[in-house]
């Protein structure tokens, strides 16, 4: 597997949002209670504004293909991962893991990592724990989470 997550442009956005629509619909699946995402998810507006705001990037597997992305917020030395999504087709097949760790690792100055998930989707929950997030709160719609860069000499 030979994955890069790359800065995605405006031209991406299209792409992105046809990922992100049936990557978070596909969460009735799984306890979703309709097809539905986080603000935004299925709008190329949204998608188009964050590659414009430097905040969008995408998943490239060995083919060159888009098969997931990410919406990020860098604020000084901290980052919330607004969202990652990967195409339905490839769940399972650690390319999440693959994401998050690269996000982890590509922002030297990030010392703080954030990030949401709802309280009802037990596959996101488990899979941020299992990432070493540690939950801070919650309330009656979302689990919030944070993990701490390790860094060498830190």
């Amino acid at each position: 597997m030979s994955l890069q997550l790359v800065k995605a442009g405006t031209a991406d956005a299209v792409t992105l949002v046809g990922i992100s629509k049936h990557a978070f619909e596909s969460d009735v699946e799984v306890g979703a209670s309709d097809l539905f995402g986080p603000p935004g998810y299925k709008s190329l507006p949204f998608y188009t504004k964050m590659a414009r705001m430097n905040c969008l990037y995408k998943l490239i597997d060995d083919d060159g293909l888009t098969v997931g992305g990410a919406v990020l917020f860098i604020k000084d030395n901290e980052m919330n991962v607004g969202r990652i999504f990967v195409s339905p087709e490839h769940f399972r097949k650690g390319y999440g893991i693959f994401m998050m760790q690269q996000i982890e690792t590509m922002f030297p100055e990030v010392q703080i990592f954030t990030l949401d998930t709802p309280v009802w989707n037990i596959r996101t929950n488990a899979f941020y724990q299992k990432l070493g997030y540690t939950e801070v709160r919650r309330d009656n719609d979302f689990v919030y989470y944070e993990k701490r860069a390790l860094r060498a000499g830190v």
